[in-house]
């Protein structure tokens, strides 16, 4: 169907298809395509993402993927009743090894040189406000369900531990408010390119691709804070050695200033982990999945004196310059 579509609307007869994670991916000599669903994407995004693409890939990244135009020199077309896009990459094979921490700076580093207002992307000083409303959406939630026997056992575990996450959610939207207020941001804590969720399956795969479809524009340790916080629930007993050597690789290209270390420490603190379970239990129609998510609740609850220790401990076991750069700790995490 898609090899159709790169013929007839962009004139490109594709020879292979490859496997690319969650996307459709068709190669063409040395170059990679690959459509992108792009229903219910407003068309000011899309121009902004080409925009912020073209800017990464002239910095001198050479992974990043460009929005192709089609014959009519459209960047969205229309395909059996569906919007889509095509994105162009060089097929360069995944190295064997990468140290992300670099590549994560260095991708940074040239996102913070982006020479015009981003808008539609930008999420840069929102968090206080989506994290608040995610709260008071998950609270209302909670609150409808207090009178009445819990359906099952997912339930009776929301019911019981919500109490809990919601007072560990507002400490961390006022550890961010705090840092608003004490600290100042540096050069280095300007907007850059980030990404919608950065774990480290992002950069990996048979090809090297930077996909713009997955990013936004934020403050930087909102990357580094999701890679850490999937590495730690990946494996909570051995990520520690894992966690402190992307830090220290990060670091060896940007040094994070304090108000880079707070930012980071106040998304750790926010429980994502566990609004994402909850909201994806009563999103899905599926049973089996359902059943997953009942089984990570459970193990994210069972873990949750191990989660406090690591968000106790983070600062000294990333090497952070506690003293130097006054980074406060949350009092009841240390009892």
């Amino acid at each position: 169907m898609f090899q159709k579509l790169l013929k007839e609307v962009y004139g490109i007869s594709a020879d292979s298809e490859v496997s690319l994670g969650r996307y459709h991916g068709y190669k063409l000599n040395e170059g990679l395509y690959l459509i992108m669903d792009a229903n219910g994407v407003k068309e000011q995004e899309i121009s902004e993402l080409a925009r912020i693409a073209d800017h990464m890939q002239k910095a001198g990244d050479r992974n990043v993927s460009m929005l192709l135009a089609d014959k009519e020199g459209k960047q969205i077309c229309d395909w059996e009743g569906r919007k889509y896009c095509v994105l162009m990459n060089r097929a360069v094979p995944m190295p064997e090894k990468i140290r992300t921490g670099r590549k994560l700076a260095k991708f940074h580093g040239r996102g913070r040189q982006i020479p015009f207002k981003v808008e539609s992307m930008n999420r840069v000083g929102q968090w206080k406000q989506l994290w608040e409303k995610r709260l008071d959406q998950m609270e209302k939630v909670w609150s409808g369900k207090l009178y009445t026997e819990p359906e099952n056992d997912f339930e009776k575990m929301f019911m019981e531990s919500f109490p809990y996450y919601m007072g560990l959610s507002e400490n961390a939207i006022q550890y961010l408010a705090d840092t608003e207020i004490d600290d100042k941001p540096t050069k280095i804590d300007h907007g850059t390119v980030c990404h919608e969720r950065f774990t480290n399956r992002v950069w990996r795969g048979t090809y090297f691709v930077k996909n713009p479809f997955e990013w936004v524009f934020d403050h930087g340790s909102r990357d580094i804070a999701e890679w850490v916080r999937d590495r730690y629930f990946a494996n909570i007993q051995t990520s520690q050695p894992e966690i402190k050597n992307f830090l220290a690789e990060y670091q060896s290209i940007t040094v994070l200033s304090p108000f880079s270390w707070r930012l980071l420490y106040a998304r750790l603190l926010f429980p994502l982990h566990y609004y994402e379970t909850v909201e994806n239990y009563y999103i899905t129609q599926s049973e089996q999945t359902k059943r997953q998510l009942e089984d990570r609740l459970r193990k994210y609850l069972n873990q949750s004196s191990e989660h406090e220790r690591f968000l106790s401990h983070f600062y000294h076991l990333s090497d952070a310059p506690v003293k130097a750069a006054k980074l406060p700790a949350v009092d009841w995490l240390l009892r």
